[in-house]
Formats: structure tokens, C-alpha cells, sequence
């Protein structure tokens, strides 16, 4: 039995006012998350401004991250003046040994873009160089357990900076070594396109995110509890954690 026009019509126009009423709900639960952010901007310090003991909460505005300009001979490659909009490797050699370097913010893709180019890198590099202010999660997770299974130490000197998702890299290196100045900075993450559509699916998200980040960290022999600070430092400011707590964490190796 076939619909008549009339019912044809009644049930795409309900279809229709369905994706309306969709839309809707995702660009208000998208708005709900930005608006405090617009509303009431963080007031904390901004993210050069020096570090102490509980004071440690900077402002967080990945777009206006910019690369530190390092002391000569200090690094690899010097900085670039931009930060780029996704991670750029460069491999070289430093101190008579093969390096790699990353550079930029972490996009979605970037890990099959550093498979591909770890792939053509000879000899094998020892050390990957870091200089990001963060991004993509789940990248910095796959890109993580690429850098532990080739077995490459990971490094920032003085003036690099390792946000957000970043840190997960950092963690992944065979060894561990971070310049006195510069900066590793940890926060909330959204793991899903949309945080509030349907409620039930992004509280699932976010603890299923949860969960394989602290699983990541616990196969990379870091302290988990890192993690509480990020939980309590909302995505427009970032937690600074000091060297001491990089040393209690085991973000940074003993060598």
C-alpha cells in the first residue's frame, strides 16, 4: 500500500521540522558552552607572566600562542615567528645525533601525516623536539604511542611551550627531559564535536576520553593524578605545572 501525496508531504515536513528542531538544540548547547567564556573571559595572568606555588592558572587562548624566540644554538631549527595552524616535523641532527622536531598545533590528521613521515626519516631519530600549544586529543594519543614504539626520547628546551594536549606527547618519549623555562601546561578537554547533544552521549564521550588518557598515561609510566588539575581548570585557562611536579608526576625522566 502506497502513501498517499498528502501523507508523503505531512511526513517531510516533519522530518524537515525535526533537523530544525536539531539544529537548534546543537547550536544552543554549542552556544551554552562558549557564552560563560564570552560572558565572563578568565581573569587569570596571562601565560608568560611568572610562575609560583599555587599561582599557576594562566590565560588560554590557543590562536594567540606565540613561538618564544630561543638563545642562539639552543635548539635544532630556530622558532618560527607563527605558530602553525598544524604540526610541521622537520628532521636534522643536534649534537651529532638524529633529531626530529614539532612544531605547531595539533589537527586532526596530524597523526597519520607524522606516521607517514616517520616512516621516511633515516637513520632513526632518537629525540623529537616539541613546540605546541595543543589540539587534537585523540592525535596527540596515536601520535604519543607512535614516538613510545619507534622508541624516541622526547625534549622541549627553555622556550618551548607544551599545552594541552600536547603533554601527552611529552609523555611519550622513552626519556623525558624539559629546560628549566619552559612551559608544560595541562586542561579540560572536549572529546566530542558536541557536549551537550544528546546529554547522555556526551557524558559517555567525555568519561570514555577520560578513561584512555589516563590509560595512556598509566602505559607511558606517568602518574595519572597529573590528570586532576586538568580536570579542575576549565579550556579557556591552562594549568603551569612547576618543575617539581613534573619530577612528581614522571612527566620528566631521572636521565
Amino acid at each position: 500500500m502506497t502513501a498517499r501525496p498528502h501523507q508523503t508531504g505531512r511526513w517531510l515536513k516533519w522530518i524537515l521540522g525535526l533537523q530544525v528542531v536539531f539544529a537548534g538544540v546543537m547550536l544552543s548547547s554549542d552556544l551554552a558552552r562558549i557564552l560563560p567564556q564570552i560572558a565572563s573571559p578568565s581573569t587569570a595572568p596571562g601565560l608568560t607572566e611568572p610562575l609560583g606555588p599555587g599561582d599557576q592558572t594562566r590565560r588560554y587562548d590557543p590562536s594567540q600562542v606565540s613561538p618564544r624566540a630561543p638563545r642562539p644554538g639552543s635548539r635544532p631549527i630556530p622558532a618560527t615567528t607563527d605558530m602553525p595552524s598544524r604540526l610541521e616535523f622537520v628532521d636534522t641532527v643536534w649534537n651529532g645525533a638524529p633529531v626530529i622536531t614539532l612544531t605547531g598545533s595539533i589537527a586532526p590528521g596530524d597523526a597519520d601525516r607524522f606516521a607517514t613521515f616517520l616512516a621516511t626519516v633515516d637513520p632513526a631519530p632518537e629525540q623529537a623536539f616539541l613546540n605546541s600549544p595543543g589540539g587534537s586529543v585523540s592525535d596527540a594519543l596515536t601520535l604519543g604511542r607512535a614516538l613510545r614504539a619507534a622508541g624516541i626520547g622526547t625534549r622541549m628546551t627553555a622556550t618551548d611551550i607544551c599545552l594541552s594536549a600536547c603533554p601527552y606527547i611529552l609523555s611519550s618519549g622513552t626519556t623525558r627531559q624539559v629546560e628549566d623555562g619552559a612551559l608544560v601546561g595541562v586542561h579540560q578537554h572536549y572529546f566530542g564535536e558536541n557536549t551537550a547533544l544528546p546529554a547522555f552521549l556526551a557524558v559517555e564521550d567525555i568519561q570514555r576520553g577520560q578513561g584512555e588518557v589516563m590509560s595512556f598515561l598509566d602505559d607511558m609510566g606517568v602518574d595519572p593524578l597529573v590528570m586532576q588539575h586538568a580536570l579542575v581548570t576549565p579550556p579557556d585557562e591552562i594549568y603551569l605545572l612547576t618543575a617539581g611536579e613534573l619530577t612528581e608526576y614522571r612527566i620528566v625522566t631521572a636521565d
